[in-house]
């Protein structure tokens, strides 16, 4: 009996030790003196998640986790509202570590001052840099006026993948330009973040790691959390060579985060493969309807993707794998690098980057209210103002001139670059009666005009040419009556933005009389 006893004792006795080598611990801290080092005065910090991506380990009131061994993984904290991170030497937030003994590192995190009543996220897809040129007008179109703008009143940005073109080796520098702004910046990783040579899609993402840290991670801000993910599956060897999908660690930490985070709030996914399908599976199937029988629990929800190069909203449903109570909206973010840095240069050498469906290169921004609900907005980036009647909402385009008494069968166009598919846009002329424009999926006929201009030129007109007009999804088409009197015609244009409010344009054409 006693040596059964002893046996036992020493049986659980080498568990808890195989248990406790199994483990690895840390301590999130408050950094009063933000020298990222914690010393005697500096009390850990309760209730604070950590995570090595797969688990969430939650401070105890000494401040100290534990997770598992794995010295593969980073391991990141999960800012929570009302704290800050420092920054790294890059500028970028300090948020995770990797040691090479997988030790859990300490994290410090430093008290914010009074949050903002409203969270000001800047929202960036697709930077898609390929060269230090690509770098210069990255800087000079998006970041600089940005800055000057005064991007500082903007509270944290986010780059949804694509951050290069295959040249990750312009890591520093691209980090460089976006770290001018200020701001704690977020990345996910896109299907051109990935290692050349990449013999699986668990290899794929060493240099994005290294430069950014985990793929997959969770952020959190005063009105709103912020759910980050890969979602680029890479297939070396195979046509196409990555899919839209989600790995079973990522949905091992989803669930862990759903699980401990508060379902009132609202909860934005960042992404850069668009969860709706394009052309085929572009996302698996299984994988989306998966994520979203997830997310049915948390009752705000906004999807942030980009990759696409245009600009478009979907409000998903029961056709895509959505069972929530009412539909689940998706921004589709348009390009930094519009349709990758392409068409003819501005005054200051900066190509005109217009993307196939019209939209001009430029970035989001995401504004979030103490109560959940959220605006969108659209700032457009290095378009010359004189080519056609253009606002920071939309674009007209109209004929110059048309023959009094004709068949009205030529229209004014309206491209709101943030046009829904139920969005109100009308158009009156010479202050006459408030007409509907009809949607139209067609390409923009003043992309379309761009185009015929490159194809006339008997010389390049810029390093690439503007890309083949696509079918735009925020196109509007108004007929312009040719009854009225010989003269110009002003013609306005009014869009009801339902995050932005009213929204208007004009322009003009010219009545002609003629005789056969």
């Amino acid at each position: 009996m006693i040596r059964t006893l002893v046996a036992l004792c020493l049986a659980l006795a080498a568990g808890a030790a195989q248990a406790q080598a199994a483990a690895c611990g840390g301590v999130v801290y408050d950094d009063r003196d933000r020298d990222g080092m914690r010393d005697a005065t500096e009390p850990g910090l309760t209730g604070v998640r950590v995570s090595d991506g797969i688990s969430i380990a939650t401070t105890g009131r000494d401040g100290r986790y534990q997770l598992p061994a794995n010295g593969e993984r980073a391991r990141f904290v999960i800012k929570p509202s009302g704290f800050d991170v420092l920054r790294a030497a890059n500028g970028l937030p300090a948020f995770w570590r990797r040691s090479a003994d997988g030790a859990c590192p300490d994290f410090g995190l430093v008290r914010a001052s009074k949050a903002p009543a409203e969270l000001d996220v800047l929202v960036f897809a697709d930077t898609q840099t390929k060269s230090m040129t690509d770098v210069d007008y990255y800087a000079r179109d998006i970041v600089e006026p940005l800055r000057r703008a005064g991007a500082g009143r903007a509270h944290l940005g986010m780059t949804l993948g694509d951050i290069v073109d295959d040249h990750v080796s312009l890591y520093p520098a691209v980090t460089e330009v976006t770290t001018r702004l200020g701001l704690p910046w977020l990345h996910v990783p896109g299907n051109h973040d990935v290692d050349a040579g990449a013999a699986s899609d668990e290899d794929a993402l060493g240099s994005f790691h290294r430069h950014f840290g985990p793929d997959t991670f969770a952020w959190e801000e005063t009105q709103a959390d912020f759910l980050m993910l890969d979602d680029v599956v890479t297939l070396p060897g195979q046509r196409p060579a990555y899919v839209g999908g989600l790995r079973e660690d990522q949905f091992a930490f989803i669930e862990a985060y759903l699980a401990t985070r508060d379902p009132s709030r609202l909860l934005v996914v960042g992404v850069h493969i668009p969860f709706f399908p394009v052309g085929g599976e572009s996302f698996r199937t299984a994988d989306r309807e998966r994520l979203f029988a997830m997310l049915t629990r948390v009752p705000r929800v906004l999807l942030l993707s980009a990759h696409g190069h245009v600009q478009r909203h979907v409000f998903h449903d029961a056709a895509t794998g959505w069972h929530g109570t009412g539909p689940l909206h998706e921004y589709n973010v348009g390009a930094a690098c519009g349709a990758f840095w392409s068409g003819v240069p501005n005054g200051d050498g900066i190509p005109d980057s217009t993307m196939s469906d019209g939209t001009p290169n430029g970035t989001a921004r995401l504004q979030v209210g103490a109560d959940g609900h959220y605006r969108l907005a659209w700032q457009p980036a290095g378009v010359d103002a004189t080519a056609g009647a253009f606002t920071r909402a939309m674009r007209l385009h109209a004929p110059r001139a048309l023959r009094r008494g004709a068949y009205p069968a030529w229209g004014v166009y309206a491209n709101v670059w943030m046009g829904t598919p139920d969005m109100r846009v009308e158009f009156r002329v010479d202050g006459g009666e408030w007409k509907p424009m009809k949607r139209v999926e067609q390409p923009d006929p003043w992309l379309l005009a761009e185009n015929v201009r490159d194809d006339e030129a008997e010389a390049l007109r810029g390093y690439d040419r503007s890309p083949e007009a696509d079918a735009s999804t925020h196109l509007w088409r108004g007929a312009l009556p040719t009854t009225l009197a010989a003269g110009l015609h002003r013609v306005e244009v009014r869009a009801f933005d339902p995050w932005q409010g009213l929204q208007t344009a004009d322009t003009s054409y010219r009545l002609v009389d003629a005789t056969p």
